[in-house]
């Protein structure tokens, strides 16, 4: 599946504002259709993570989780994941764990 990264700050706005969220312990994702035919994403790590370090730590897990649940996803979709504190002591399994809990609720996976 294709998959594109937000980078413009319109983008994450658009999505913050009509977006639906869906909060976890580690991360919020918000999620809304689009007409793109694949699925675009945005992760965004705030000062309150740490420091450059941690923020980048919080990213990597989130990008990991997604990887391991991309295929699942249906066309059509954007995504912004929010890291929160809690996401520096997990591994990205339980994130991915959480993150397919998620997409489930928001009924943007394949029914298997």
């Amino acid at each position: 599946m294709k998959v594109q990264k937000f980078k413009l700050n319109k983008d994450f706005r658009r999505l913050y504002g009509r977006g639906k969220p869906y909060v976890s312990d580690h991360f919020v994702m918000y999620v809304m259709r689009s007409r793109f035919d694949g699925v675009r994403l945005g992760i965004t790590t705030g000062k309150k993570i740490g420091n450059a370090v941690c923020r980048n730590r919080a990213r990597r897990v989130l990008t990991a989780a997604f990887r391991q649940n991309v295929n699942d996803l249906l066309p059509g979709v954007d995504l912004v994941l929010v890291a929160r504190t809690r996401i520096l002591s997990v591994k990205s399994t339980l994130v991915a764990e959480e993150m397919r809990r998620g997409f489930l609720q928001a009924g943007v996976v394949h029914s298997c």
